[in-house]
């Protein structure tokens, strides 16, 4: 389980179904077999050294997320998974990603805030709620506006634009989208007690 709150930004050293990021920070106690979130996937390090680690990619990550669109030199946010006596700084964040959304705008708001709008899959409509979670590459946001599309609004405060990866993101950017675990919870139970025995 993850939070969404971002420890470092990571560079890809060699991108594709073997991927290889070159970090530093996430390394500290980093072990073959544990989890890394990627852009907020969750996926098993392998083959650890001193400044990088290596993770396998199955198709359907590669299909369903945006990892497959990285190459060379792209920077991904990089997030350990929490341990029980950390503070749940952002919300539950499992790295199992829902779909790709499209980012459509990231404007200035001054004072280093910006404002980012970004295109949902229509079948996540029903998990999205004015001021609920959603992770946005891994990145715990709260959602601001919620319009028919659906877009998602979102305030992006300084210190989230300057430490993740959404300052080099441009509209068209495909960026991973996952919803708040408990509403899916909730709608499997509602959709169980509503159903004859």
């Amino acid at each position: 389980m993850f939070t969404g709150i971002i420890e470092e930004l990571g560079t890809v050293a060699a991108a594709g179904p073997r991927l290889r990021v070159q970090c530093r920070t996430v390394l500290a106690d980093l072990t073959e077999g544990a989890s890394i979130a990627v852009n907020g996937v969750c996926l098993t390090a392998i083959s650890i050294d001193q400044n990088s680690f290596g993770a396998d990619l199955a198709p359907e990550t590669l299909r369903r997320s945006n990892l497959g669109d990285l190459a060379t030199g792209s920077r991904v946010n990089l997030e350990r998974p929490v341990m029980p006596a950390t503070r749940l700084s952002g919300h539950i964040v499992e790295g199992h990603v829902d779909g790709a959304g499209e980012l459509v705008s990231l404007d200035s708001l001054g004072g280093e805030n910006y404002w980012l709008k970004v295109r949902v899959p229509a079948e996540l409509d029903r998990y999205l709620v004015h001021k609920g979670s959603i992770a946005i590459d891994g990145i715990s946001l709260t959602i601001a506006t919620l319009d028919p599309g659906p877009l998602v609004g979102v305030t992006i405060i300084p210190h989230t634009f300057a430490n993740t990866t959404l300052g080099s993101a441009r509209p068209g950017s495909r960026l991973n989208i996952e919803v708040d675990v408990i509403a899916k919870y909730i709608e499997k139970l509602v959709r169980a007690t509503a159903s004859p025995a």
